[in-house]
Order: structure tokens, then sequence, then C-alpha cells
């Protein structure tokens, strides 16, 4: 660990500074997309105006045989567009894989300075996040780069999980983290095969009420606990904290709730795997224009934060501010990529 006196200090001569403060951007969605696909890759544009992340995958799901494919593709996507707004991100293959350290050099060298953050994926410590921090400083200062690239931790073992409060801590370059539930539950010895959500069996049982032969069952969250402890260790640290994917594409109310549930919990977004997805994630992380406006009226209320106030019969106080601020900021951001949302919040 370094000492607080160099932790903000470039790990490389001639690498950017680090960022003390991470980029103000809404973050509602991480949509993935496989580079390889030449058909998808013409349709960049149009994703790129919808969502507010795009991530090139280069990891799972795209083949052992297409992994240079898609590393290709993605440096071409990356030199072909401006993305505007839109956040540009991409997610490596994992440290101990054979495409790694060619995943960083060629992506860094080429597309270095329209990039925006890395994905690290089965991050299980500090151990790695120090090694990717001081190889990308490297890439950096060989390369030129102006603006630090930030780093993004995927839970997804078991010992990921353990360490979750060293990770968040471990660099200036920490965005945030992502649940990865497919991997983290392979690595549990989990009895479920679905990549999030819940699971039927997962549940508590009613007491026995006398005279009744049914007994209600109520299905509780596999991911309750991860994300609690991720979004602890993420916001205690000024880090995002994201849902991962949701594997059922067609099963979209499921999708929703779960989204939702991560959302109330204090999650940024969430993974967007299908069009589809992206439109959930909008409705979900975007704050509601009734809670919005309300809130609004407390800032007017309370202007410096302090005081007591009673709004609409509800008293308001320095606690209530500054969640009616968090939820104010939250859709300041949305309104910016989003016109339909701007309306609906009076912005």
């Amino acid at each position: 660990m370094k000492l607080p006196s160099q932790f903000f200090k470039p790990l490389a001569i001639g690498a950017p500074m680090p960022v003390r403060e991470l980029p103000v951007r809404p973050e509602r969605m991480i949509h993935f997309f496989p580079p390889h696909n030449e058909k998808i890759r013409a349709r960049v544009p149009e994703m790129a105006a919808q969502v507010d992340v795009l991530l090139g995958n280069l990891e799972d799901a795209i083949p052992a045989d297409a992994k240079e494919a898609a590393r290709a593709g993605f440096i071409e996507v990356a030199k072909a567009h401006d993305f505007g707004d839109t956040a540009l991100w991409t997610r490596v293959n994992a440290l101990n894989s054979p495409w790694f350290l060619d995943d960083m050099a060629e992506i860094v060298r080429e597309v270095g300075n329209k990039l925006d953050v890395i994905m690290i994926p089965k991050v299980e410590g500090v151990w790695d996040i120090h090694f990717v921090d001081q190889y990308l400083a490297l890439l950096e200062a060989r390369n030129g780069i102006t603006k630090p690239i930030l780093l993004h931790a995927i839970l997804e073992t078991a010992q990921g999980v353990k360490n979750v409060e060293e990770i968040a801590a471990a660099s200036p370059r920490m965005h945030g983290m992502s649940l990865g539930p497919a991997d983290l539950a392979a690595s549990r010895g989990m009895k479920t095969t679905r990549v999030g959500g819940g699971h039927p069996y997962y549940g508590v049982l009613a007491d026995p009420v006398e005279g009744a032969a049914e007994r209600a069952f109520s299905q509780q969250d596999l991911w309750h606990y991860t994300v609690a402890k991720m979004v602890d260790a993420c916001i205690s640290n000024g880090l995002r904290a994201f849902y991962g994917p949701f594997g059922d594409i067609k099963d979209e109310p499921a999708c929703e709730a779960q989204f939702r549930n991560a959302f109330l919990m204090g999650c940024t977004g969430a993974w967007s795997l299908a069009p589809n997805q992206i439109a959930i994630a909008k409705r979900v992380f975007s704050p509601d224009a009734k809670e919005v406006l309300f809130a609004k009226k407390i800032l007017a209320a309370m202007p410096d934060g302090s005081g007591v106030a009673m709004i609409d019969g509800k008293m308001q106080d320095d606690a209530t501010w500054k969640q009616a601020k968090v939820i104010v900021d939250l859709a300041k951001l949305v309104a910016r990529k989003d016109p339909e949302m701007a309306a609906a919040y009076g912005f």
C-alpha cells in the first residue's frame, strides 16, 4: 500500500497526474458490445447516442479464436468515432490470460487518449490493482497519454469479495466495481446456473398458522449481501458501484426488479447486454420525476442545508437536505443526456 504522501503521485516518469475526484457524468448503464462482430461495429454510433457508457468487451463471451479480432475491432471503433458525452470503456482479458498484456499495450498505444476506463475481470486483491496500476502508468508514459485511464474492478470471486475494502482503496485510478454474479457463483460453489437475479428455492417460509394447509414462501435476493458490501466499500472511497449482468434477456420484469434493488441500495448503474436492457436501466437509474421535484423544494427552502423546514406536511432537516441534494445532482446529470427527463425534472 502506498503511503498517503505518495498516493497521488504518478507511478512512472511522464505518466499523467492521477485524478483526485471522479469525473461527473451519468453512468446509468454500461452497455457491452462484441467488437469482433462487424455488423455490431457498424451500429456503434447509434448505440453511443443511446447509452451513458459504451464498453467494448474482449473477455467472456468472446471466443478464444476471436480475441485478437475483438481487440482490433475495438481499436478501429475507438479511432473512427467521436463519442461526445458517452464514456468509452473496454473490458480486457483476465490478468492470467495469454491476451492481457497485448490488450493493454495495443489499446493504450492506439487509443489511450480516447479511453476513459479499463474494466479488470476477476480482481482478487490489491496486488492485482497494483500490478495493473504500475503497468498502465508505464504505458501511459511511453505513449504520451495526457489523462489518466481509470480502472474498474469486477467482483467475481469469493476472495475478491473478502478483500473488497482493500481493493477499493488500492489506487487513485479506481473508478468503481461491478458485481459479476456468474463467476462469483462458481467461485463460491453456489447451486445456481443463473446469471444474476433470484432463485425460486432461495427464500424464507412463513410461520405455520393453525388450520392453514399452506405456508407463504417469499423468494429472497441471492446477491443482497454482496451488493451491500460492494456499495459500502465503493461509497466510502468515493467510487461507484454497479450491478453487473442480468442474463435472462427476455425476462424484463425480473431484470427491472433486480436493477431497482441495486439502485435503492446505492448502485450508480448496471450492465446492459441487449437494447431492451438499456431502456430498463434508464427507467430505473434515472431519479423519479416526483422525487426530484420534491427534492428541489427542499433545497430551495433550505439553501445552505441548515435549520428545519416543513414541506407538504413533512419535516425536513440537514439529513433530508443531503438526501435531496444527491437526488437533484443525479437528476442534473441525467438531464444533460436525456432531454425528455430534463423537461420532467424542470431543468
